[in-house]
């Protein structure tokens, strides 16, 4: 059993997608087995506001915004530039194509997936080519993690009723875990296990109201879900560095953009984006369980594509006389301290 969990556990985003397949599974062809009562129905197939409030409260309490101020500001930079595309992308398909969708493509998983990062596999990259700056920039980056951003964009745009109040119950969690995590490292330390072991609860729950099928049918354009997010969300993070750079007139081989490229992938988490903004304005009930299958699919297609990516861009970047090295070399003769 040991072995077969390891080799599972080599999926990308197996701890998410995994038990949501296997939820959707279980609804489609013997659903009575997650309606017998009590606590088995209360969390297998009732559990999912539950879980995802636990687990984005956890979320939060990892958020750190404590890094030097080069880090930060790369951060900020690159979380506005996925923002940006996201955005663009995901309105500019509700707005002007035909039915508000690309190919079945929703708008609502373009924004969620495309404004979303994986933090796992960006601190891996960053570590393996990237720089200090690189790697302390995911204390900002984290901002992104769970569905306010997204919320933020449907709403502004129309395309969600998110009041207030709601719009502040759905990320209270968040903000409760934030404040507690960086109130104490005791309270961070012991919610930081609940990242990972709620994850294939909730999934669990989420894929139970999914009906196999449309894991089937929908989650197959998640694959061009994945090329957009890889080209257009880490483009666009790449491009924002490089004219932040450029706007600080920056010396050319200290204009490393490498972290833009650490940024193409969705995390597993995002999959529970349209769940949680479908218990806020219903709807989105009817379309929720096909932009879940969606960003499932760009969840393994991005981890598979953005190591490839991030090599490629090192290399390229190297050839013209830019590195993580030359960029904290220049950092660190303007600032001598390591800030």
């Amino acid at each position: 059993m040991d072995n077969l969990l390891y080799k599972l556990g080599k999926i990308p985003g197996a701890l998410m997608i995994l038990p949501l397949f296997l939820g959707a599974l279980i609804n489609t062809f013997a659903p009575a087995i997650l309606n017998i009562g009590s606590f088995t129905t209360a969390l297998f197939k009732n559990g999912v506001p539950v879980l995802i409030g636990l687990f984005f409260m956890c979320i939060g309490a990892q958020i750190q915004l404590r890094a030097a101020l080069p880090a930060v500001e790369k951060g900020l930079v690159l979380l506005l530039g996925k923002y940006f595309m996201a955005v663009a992308a995901g309105l500019g398909v509700a707005f002007l194509m035909p039915d508000g969708m690309l190919w079945g493509l929703l708008p609502l998983a373009i924004i969620a997936a495309m404004s979303n990062s994986n933090g796992s596999l960006y601190v891996a990259l960053t570590g393996q080519f990237g720089n200090k700056t690189d790697r302390g920039a995911i204390s900002v980056l984290s901002l992104n993690d769970g569905p306010f951003l997204t919320m933020v964009a449907l709403g502004t745009a129309g395309l969600a009723d998110l009041p207030l109040v709601a719009l502040f119950a759905a990320i209270f969690p968040i903000i409760l875990g934030f404040i507690l995590g960086n109130s104490s490292r005791l309270v961070r330390e012991f919610l930081a296990p609940g990242e990972k072991l709620i994850i294939p609860f909730a999934a669990f729950a989420i894929g139970a109201g999914i009906n196999f099928s449309v894991l089937l049918t929908s989650g197959m354009i998640g694959i061009v879900l994945g090329l957009m997010t890889v080209l257009l969300s880490g483009g666009g993070a790449m491009l924002f560095l490089y004219g932040w750079y450029a706007l600080r007139k920056r010396p050319r081989p200290a204009r490393n953009v490498l972290a833009g490229a650490c940024e193409s992938a969705v995390a597993g988490n995002a999959i529970a984006t349209p769940a949680a903004i479908a218990m806020v304005d219903p709807r989105f009930a009817g379309i929720h369980d096909a932009a879940t299958a969606q960003i499932a699919t760009a969840v393994v297609v991005t981890a598979f594509l953005s190591p490839f990516v991030v090599a490629y861009i090192n290399r390229w970047q190297r050839r013209r006389g830019i590195s993580p090295e030359q960029e904290e070399h220049y950092l660190q003769s303007r600032h001598p301290s390591g800030g």
